[in-house]
């Protein structure tokens, strides 16, 4: 059996403030910090061999992933920071109130942004600067703004082009990453509808484990599918 871990980084600032984050770079919260230690203490009780992490380049992600590592004394692992599991980008929205949002939209507008699969949130006028762990990315696939369609479709190529051939060879996976990056996955994983992915949540700091057995056929889950 291997195991593939997927963990949403404990609560931000951002997400104590009720803001959305996206793209914008935000610290973890005490609170953020103890969810992740609890991560660990439930890591360890599942007995899970973890020989590779993976991250986004967003540093609340990155810090999570260094607790869990520092707790489970995994700091030998390799780590991969990859900008392709950073959190959906917001556009236009990121760095405002929801409530504030839907005040100006409207609720329902509000919430098809932020639930429908296709749904892209007001646009940015410009893409954030190809700087820092951007600069060599390409200029076409830096985002105005997403849906989770187009995190769907940045996400699972990556996921089927790294992180698989290691689950193939046996080997536990843990990837610490965001809300909507690994609500994409959850869909692909599990073959969840376009409709009914909406309903699903990734609370902070809860680890997801899918396990695979021969033929690398999906056994069993900690989370039930809608």
């Amino acid at each position: 059996m291997v195991k593939l871990i997927l963990v949403r980084h404990g609560e931000s600032i951002a997400n104590a403030e009720n803001r959305y984050t996206g793209w914008n770079d935000v610290s973890l919260t005490q609170k953020g910090i103890a969810q992740t230690h609890q991560t660990s203490e439930k890591l360890s009780a599942a007995h899970v061999d973890i020989k590779h992490v993976w991250t986004s380049v967003l540093k609340r992600a990155i810090s999570s992933a260094y607790i869990i590592q520092d707790d489970l004394n995994l700091n030998y692992l390799p780590i991969t920071k990859a900008w392709q599991l950073n959190e959906r980008h917001y556009g236009a929205l990121r760095g405002q109130n929801k409530d504030a949002t839907r005040r100006e939209f409207g609720a329902e507008q509000v919430q098809i942004w932020r639930r429908s699969f296709y749904a892209y949130p007001p646009r940015l006028s410009e893409p954030d600067p190809r700087s820092g762990p951007y600069r060599f990315v390409d200029p076409r696939a830096m985002p105005y703004s997403e849906s989770l369609a187009a995190v769907y479709q940045r996400i699972i190529p990556y996921y089927v082009d790294h992180i698989v051939p290691e689950l193939l060879d046996g080997k536990d996976q843990l990837v610490v990453a965001h809300g909507s990056t690994i609500r994409a996955m959850i869909k692909y994983l599990e073959d969840i509808s376009d409709e009914d992915i909406d309903g699903v949540e990734v609370a902070n700091g809860e680890p997801l484990i899918y396990q695979y057995g021969q033929g690398f056929k999906l056994v069993k889950t900690n989370r039930v599918s809608k």
